[in-house]
């Protein structure tokens, strides 16, 4: 992918690719990606960056997992491999992932920032969190980054 292209173009051409080698699990699951994308700028009426489109995948994901897990408890084994294609595929449209070292660093730049030096109250997580938040999106499992968080400022 050059630098230049679009999450989305990516994700488009990964499609035509699918169909042109046939493969229809791949295909569907890039397809039902295509139309989540696809949801959000009709609903909003905007086009979507790489941030948007990370954070569709983001929550794809998420129900993929969820899936999983309500599957698996079923004893659905056949759904459980399909979702977990679709999950590992998925997870293919996300950044690099950060390292927790990378992470911490992230997080203590972000309290560096609002506090000025001054110790924070577990009232500023709020704030730090918006900062991360869009720093870290799609390259660092939130929840974790929250704990993080939590953990560094003594909420």
């Amino acid at each position: 992918m050059s630098e230049n292209t679009s999450l989305k173009d990516r994700i488009t051409d990964d499609m035509k690719a699918a169909m042109r080698a046939r493969e229809s699990e791949r295909l569907g699951a890039i397809r039902m990606l295509l139309a989540a994308i696809k949801q959000k700028e009709v609903d909003e009426r905007v086009s979507v960056d790489d941030a948007a489109v990370i954070a569709i995948v983001e929550r794809l994901i998420k129900q993929r997992k969820d899936s999983i897990e309500q599957f698996g408890k079923a004893g659905r084994d056949d759904l459980v491999q399909k979702e977990t294609a679709e999950l590992q595929l998925l997870q293919g449209y996300l950044p690099q992932a950060l390292s927790e070292a990378e992470v911490i660093q992230a997080i203590d730049a972000a309290v560096a920032e609002i506090a000025g030096g001054a110790a924070l109250v577990p009232s500023a997580m709020g704030k730090v969190m918006a900062l991360l938040k869009p720093r870290l999106a799609g390259r660092a499992d939130m929840s974790k980054v929250s704990g993080l968080v939590k953990a560094r400022i003594g909420a």
